[in-house]
């Protein structure tokens, strides 16, 4: 297995080397909106840690991104009034893993709108801001 590149975009946005639109952040986990989402708030939520993917975090930072996880899901199905919500996380190349730094996806969902491809479009900054807000207005509920 290859091992951690510490010149991985989410790596970079750890070190404040390339912005986010952060949404939430605490001493193991940071969560910011996906440029490219596959539907509005898609957030991903990411270890502090430098981990790879699931075969090298350690057991307490996945649990940690987990919990953040949840927490977002909650926090999006009220912001954006979502049916459901899609949690996905890939691992490796031959799993769908795109960008190697552990990663959760948390994507709000309504009943009978499909999920947009991946990587299909870049989300204009002006809504990613605003979705944003919407999300860190939530979780303070």
């Amino acid at each position: 297995m290859t091992t951690y590149d510490n010149d991985n975009i989410f790596a970079k946005i750890l070190r404040g080397e390339f912005p986010c639109h952060k949404v939430y952040e605490d001493d193991k986990t940071l969560a910011f909106l996906d440029i490219m989402p596959r539907s509005p708030g898609h957030t991903l939520v990411i270890p502090k840690a430098p981990a790879r993917n699931i075969f090298d975090i350690q057991p307490d930072d996945y649990a940690a991104v987990a919990r953040i996880a949840k927490k977002i899901a909650i926090a999006a199905s009220k912001a954006f009034q979502a049916d459901g919500v899609t949690i996905q996380q890939f691992n490796e190349a031959a799993g769908g893993q795109v960008v190697f730094h552990l990663h959760m996806h948390v994507q709000p969902r309504h009943a009978g709108v499909d999920l947009l491809p991946p990587a299909s479009r870049k989300e204009d900054p002006k809504v990613l801001e605003e979705h944003a807000a919407r999300l860190i207005a939530a979780l303070r509920d």
